[in-house]
């Protein structure tokens, strides 16, 4: 899993060992070629990254050559071993070779490794933007420092650890930028300059939205953002002559109070500049809500969502904002005091439409609420589609990235290889590697534009559903009037028998007063007559009433069938879409994994060519292979003789006679593998071709 092989044929960075072998390590000291060039690291064998590096990592043909001096982890450091699939901890302190492995006694000392170094502390990486724009289209620089650390160094070692190398600032700064912008301009577009300016706790959100958004995409990286500082978000304003006018400070490190924001704000634009920018705002929401809705020009519409894409997604955030703000106004006056009249004017238009249902100010205004309620329920879904979608994107861009910057640093290495013939066979092979990241690169931004199309769909499903809610809606109004004409019947009713029982008591009253005989016929005849009335009329009513009650009860059970089939549909239709881009993510995934694999496998069966013997490569050559490999493995053996042998065989061959037997040259050293031994190298630890280890060296005659 951490087979990491570095280049042959460059100086070693630790001992200045000259290899022009093809091992990938130093036949001096077993340092893996390549190694970053950290002098405390390499020569001190003080193992500390430098203070703009988050990380070093290099390997050892064997784990033992570590120990060139005294190995120190500072307390400033924490340093692993990479063996076996395993990664181990060093403690931090000194050792010598015995108390190392004695203390460490599950680590193979003859075995390949690597090493990772990191700081016990995060890394503080800046961020600069100065094009952010507000809800109003209003400029502002914001300034961020993000605090990193290895969180889990198995993804760590998986991602990055593909040659020897450093993770510096200037990396983490390429690899972050893109989504440390997307982020903080979706929450400051999302937000008007003077809520900015009111919001006390605006540093403590910002930060919070940073810190939660990174540990999202970085998780699956071994890092973790351990704290994210909001240093300054400011706003200029100029002049016609681009000269500055004055500044406000919504964030800085001198924390300025609410009253003394707003007063700089209110110096900075006057009432009429302020009417202007809010024309601006209403004007932005109109034209990109209005692109949106287009449904003949949907290259257009894609077009416009690519280049806006971070922006669309700001307007949905900001108005989601507005929307809960109207829900929780009392009354219109409320809901304009507090900043959301961009979106009540939508709303209140499309009240208007149906000027039939209006049944005062108090029902216009909670129909305007429901409105709001149904609306910011479908921003809500499409709000979190497209967050799902941006946040695979960008694990996306994010590992193409680190393959590209890994590419870069072999690049780097493959420069220094001396033999001119292996540096370019080298460089052109990850020129190659190159060429097709740049083509991954096309299919990435193909994918984006694709993602961008489903939003667009998705988009459009999501407001024919708003129309369907806003129509269940009505409907459920209109069979709640209904109900209000049943209930006033029966209030009618109750008063007829009010009438009625007031008769009797006046009857009742005339009887025991002993009234004239008349004046009772009078009143006991209209008794008689309210009594069949009120018989007739509540026999007839409540047939009515029964059936009509029978109908809304259908109706009502109908609404509510349509309603939940419709929200089904819905569903459904958002859990294909979630479907549908974890199949694309996982068809990326396994691509990415298939790739690294064969760069694996390639990388094996480059290292087992280096270190098998030249009889075994004989034995195993196929037939068309054989003469070629025999004639090469000849000139081998001529290599190794001197001037008077090489002399009498070609006179040999010149004269067409069977070559006479030449006195063997002199046994030469091998490895364990097979491989002849430099001469005149004695002090060589480990074999030129293979990189084994010398200790088993079988000597000469032996």
């Amino acid at each position: 899993m951490f087979r990491k092989l570095g280049f042959g044929g460059v100086k070693c960075p630790r001992c200045e060992q000259k290899n022009d072998g093809q091992s990938g390590y130093c036949q001096h000291c077993g340092l893996t070629l390549g190694a970053p060039r950290n002098e405390p690291v390499l020569r001190d064998n003080r193992w500390i990254p430098a203070d703009d590096e988050l990380a070093v990592y290099f390997g050892v043909a064997s784990l033992s050559g570590i120990f060139t001096k005294t190995l120190r982890v500072p307390a400033m450091a924490r340093a692993y071993i990479l063996q076996a699939d395993k990664a181990t901890e060093v403690p931090q302190g000194e050792y010598e070779i015995e108390g190392f492995f004695t203390r460490l006694n599950h680590l193979l000392r003859n075995q390949h490794a690597e090493i990772l170094i990191t700081r016990s502390v995060a890394l503080p990486v800046s961020f600069e933007f100065e094009q952010l724009r507000t809800a109003e289209q209003l400029k502002v620089a914001a300034s961020f420092t993000i605090n990193l650390a290895i969180e889990q160094v198995p993804a760590f070692a998986r991602h990055f650890m593909t040659a020897p190398g450093t993770v510096t600032t200037r990396h983490l700064q390429d690899l972050l930028e893109p989504s440390v912008r997307q982020l903080a301009t979706e929450f400051i577009a999302s937000r008007s300059i003077r809520d900015m300016a009111d919001n006390g706790h605006l540093r403590q959100q910002l930060d919070e939205r940073l810190q939660s958004g990174l540990k999202l995409r970085l998780a699956s990286y071994g890092l973790a953002v351990e704290r994210v500082e909001t240093v300054a978000l400011r706003h200029d304003k100029y002049d016609h002559n681009r000269e500055r006018v004055g500044s406000l400070w919504l964030v800085a490190d001198e924390r300025q109070g609410q009253l003394e924001h707003t007063r700089q704000l209110d110096q900075l634009y006057d009432a009429e500049e302020w009417q202007a920018i809010a024309r601006e705002e209403r004007k932005q929401h109109t034209e990109l809500r209005r692109a949106e809705l287009k449904q003949d020009a949907a290259v257009e519409r894609a077009e416009l969502t690519l280049k806006e894409s971070e922006r669309l997604q700001a307007l949905r955030a900001r108005e989601v904002d507005l929307y809960s703000r109207i829900m929780d106004a009392k009354t219109r006056k409320v809901a304009l005091d507090k900043g959301a009249g961009t979106v009540l004017a939508d709303l209140e238009h499309e009240l208007a439409k149906n000027k039939a249902q209006r049944d005062g100010e108090a029902a216009d205004w909670e129909h305007v609420r429901q409105l709001a309620r149904i609306r910011m329920q479908t921003e809500l879904e499409v709000l979190q589609q497209t967050a799902a979608e941006q946040r695979q994107l960008a694990q996306q861009r994010l590992s193409h990235q680190l393959r590209q910057q890994a590419i870069e640093n072999q690049i780097e290495n493959a420069l220094r290889i001396e033999d001119e013939a292996q540096r370019r066979q080298e460089l052109l092979a990850l020129r190659e590697q190159e060429k097709a990241e740049k083509q991954r690169e096309l299919a990435i931004e193909a994918e984006a534009h694709q993602q961008q199309l489903q939003s667009l769909t998705l988009a459009s499903l999501a407001q024919r559903r708003e129309a369907e809610r806003v129509q269940e809606w009505e409907d459920q109004q209109a069979l709640a009037r209904q109900r209000e004409l049943l209930r006033a019947d029966a209030v009618k009713d109750a008063g007829n028998a009010v009438e009625v029982a007031q008769v009797r008591q006046r009857l009742e009253a005339l009887q025991r007063e002993g009234a004239a005989a008349e004046a009772l016929a009078q009143h006991e005849k209209l008794l008689r007559t309210l009594e069949a009335d009120q018989l007739h009329t509540r026999q007839q009513q409540a047939s009515t009433k029964q059936a009509m009650q029978d109908q809304l009860a259908i109706e009502e059970q109908r609404q509510l069938l349509r309603q939940r089939e419709q929200e089904l549909q819905w569903q459904q239709e958002l859990r294909k879409l979630d479907q549908a881009r974890e199949e694309r993510y996982a068809r990326w995934k396994g691509d990415y994994e298939v790739l690294l694999a064969q760069q694996s496998h390639e990388l094996a069966r480059m290292d087992a060519m280096h270190r098998i013997s030249d009889t075994a490569k004989l034995a195993t050559a196929t037939g068309p292979n054989v003469q070629a490999l025999a004639q090469v493995m000849g000139l081998q053996i001529q290599a190794g003789m001197d001037a008077a042998q090489i002399h009498a065989h070609a006179q040999v061959v010149g004269a067409g006679q069977p070559p006479a037997p030449v006195a063997a040259a002199a046994p030469q050293a091998r490895c364990s593998n097979g491989h002849v031994l430099r001469a005149g190298h004695g002090d060589d630890k480990f074999c030129a071709t293979c990189g084994v280890a010398l200790q088993e060296t079988s000597k000469p005659g032996g």
